[in-house]
């Protein structure tokens, strides 16, 4: 296996558009690392550029100790799985998994060997036979997948791989190809705009906007301490409210008042906010943050019901609180209706503070930024 590094890595297209701006990366020798970010965010062309299917404009990319800027993409020891997965249609499971490895001219033996190992591994056993439009979806991802691990590349590419399938499917082949990682032990650069699938696969995930590093980190580092509001925004759902208002210090104590609300900030961030009293600020609070009180505190702000909607073992809860809408997620037996009034609250240091002109995160900022790349706001 290798791992893979991309230094200083820009894709300018003509007309002066560039793609991605300055991508720096190091992925580890067997690590499975996540990109995400919106559509036109430049990660599908990181990857194909990995891949050597799109020429790099600067910057060098290595795999495993070799630089592969001019290496053609047969001789990158990579496989890529794409979204539409790219099947034969007039070829059976077997010789699609097998034409690869016959254009290498492996031996016959050797070829059939490795195609009954993947199917196996992949329950493709009983399928071989049979062609692409009498599999399933699942089936047919699969097969892509296979004939991607008959290669034994290096490193495998996954290009959006789960967006043509249904909900459910999508959960199940997550799971498969976290076990699949881990039997394997190779590296994996996966590609996806799903933020759940990032969490959920991603040993670490980079956050991506308009070709630039957003940050980088674990799963769990990036949702507890997004280092900007694009990141906090992103990852997360429902998504982070977000109030404006200002801060304010009060016998020493600093708090984000919103009208006649307020609430508490953490003493670990006061440094950061030293200086900043009576400055326009915006607070993020993850809906499952939120406390629901049938009194005021001194740390608390009024809102009124507005829609609830029942999801089983949760509820979401939409409320209004000063003309603006905040969503709450709350234990599903809690009786909520539409127009009743509560207080809502939260610990201090589950709140986080946004700076309003820049959207860099000031909570971040007070407790470091481990595991994360730093903020690059694209001009």
């Amino acid at each position: 296996m290798a791992r893979v590094v991309l230094e200083h890595v820009d894709k300018v297209y003509p007309g002066q558009v560039k793609a991605v701006n300055d991508f720096c990366q190091e992925i580890a020798d067997e690590e499975f690392m996540v990109l995400v970010g919106p559509s036109g965010c430049g990660k599908s062309t990181t990857l194909r550029m990995v891949a050597g299917l799109e020429e790099i404009t600067a910057g060098r990319i290595t795999i495993g100790d070799r630089v592969v800027n001019d290496v053609p993409p047969k001789d990158r020891n990579v496989a890529m799985v794409f979204q539409n997965y790219a099947l034969y249609p007039h070829m059976t499971v077997r010789e699609n998994m097998a034409f690869g490895l016959k254009i290498r001219k492996l031996p016959k033996d050797e070829i059939e060997k490795r195609i009954q190992d993947t199917a196996r591994l992949l329950q493709l056993s009983n399928l071989l036979d049979r062609r692409p439009k009498a599999l399933s979806g699942g089936q047919r991802q699969r097969v892509a997948v296979g004939r991607a691990i008959v290669r034994k590349p290096a490193v495998f590419l996954f290009d959006e791989p789960l967006s043509n399938l249904d909900a459910r499917l999508r959960v199940e082949m997550r799971a498969e190809l976290k076990k699949l990682h881990e039997r394997l032990k190779t590296t994996v650069i996966y590609v996806t705009h799903d933020q759940v699938e990032a969490m959920t696969l991603g040993d670490r995930v980079t956050v991506m906007r308009d070709g630039v590093i957003q940050q980088v980190g674990k799963p769990m580092e990036l949702y507890d301490r997004p280092v900007n509001r694009f990141v906090a925004n992103f990852l997360g759902t429902p998504p982070m409210n977000f109030l404006a208002g200002r801060i304010e210090r009060r016998d020493g104590v600093f708090a984000f008042v919103k009208g006649p609300a307020r609430l508490r900030l953490a003493e670990s961030i006061a440094p950061v906010l030293a200086g900043r009293e009576d400055r326009e600020v915006e607070l993020g609070i993850r809906p499952e943050s939120i406390e629901i009180l049938t009194a005021p505190t001194d740390s608390s702000l009024q809102a009124r019901v507005e829609v609830v909607e029942p999801l089983g073992e949760q509820t979401q809860v939409y409320f209004d609180t000063a003309q603006q809408s905040i969503v709450a997620m709350v234990d599903a037996h809690r009786q909520i209706s539409p127009g009743d009034n509560f207080w809502l609250s939260v610990r201090p240091g589950r709140l986080h503070v946004f700076d309003l002109a820049t959207g860099e995160s000031l909570s971040c900022s007070s407790t470091g930024k481990e595991g994360a790349m730093p903020v690059r706001i694209r001009e």
